[in-house]
């Protein structure tokens, strides 16, 4: 073997040899954004956490006291298109139609329970569509949105 052929082989072994990026799918990448998002969202009795879950079907929504349960939560009301009241109006529960019903529909759980302040919390998806129709419609419902305190300094 002459000089010239070991490097062509040295050459082709390192490119054999490479390990390919391992690549993540959407659910494991909107959990990845959903648990950075939730270090500085925490939801307390004055100013709960309100939280939304989308599927490919239906749409959730959930207000939350993370300082009770020893950090791990207290739902204080929810709503969702699977809710009775709401899912015999809606022809889908996939649009934005059914996500803003859903939005005022928390909203009006809200002011019953006298919340008037929560902090919203997308759950790690991008806020636009069904989860910026239910934070519309939960603004419009009356409840203000509020900062994160890590976000607000």
């Amino acid at each position: 073997m002459n000089r010239l052929n070991m490097k062509m082989t040295a050459a082709t072994r390192t490119n054999t040899t490479m390990m390919a990026a391992k690549v993540k799918s959407k659910k494991a990448k909107r959990k990845q954004r959903h648990e950075r998002q939730r270090r500085n969202i925490y939801g307390t009795e004055e100013r709960p956490r309100l939280a939304v879950y989308k599927s490919n079907e239906h749409i959730y929504a959930q207000v939350i006291d993370d300082s009770k349960n020893e950090g791990k939560g207290h739902t204080l009301c929810a709503v969702s298109t699977l809710t009775p009241s709401l899912r015999k109006d809606l022809e889908s529960g996939a649009n934005k139609e059914a996500a803003s019903k859903v939005g005022a529909s928390i909203a009006e759980k809200c002011k019953a329970l006298d919340i008037n302040t929560v902090i919203f919390d997308k759950g790690g998806f991008i806020y636009h569509g069904r989860v910026k129709a239910v934070a519309e419609a939960a603004r419009e419902g009356g409840l203000k949105f509020d900062f994160p305190l890590a976000l607000k300094e």
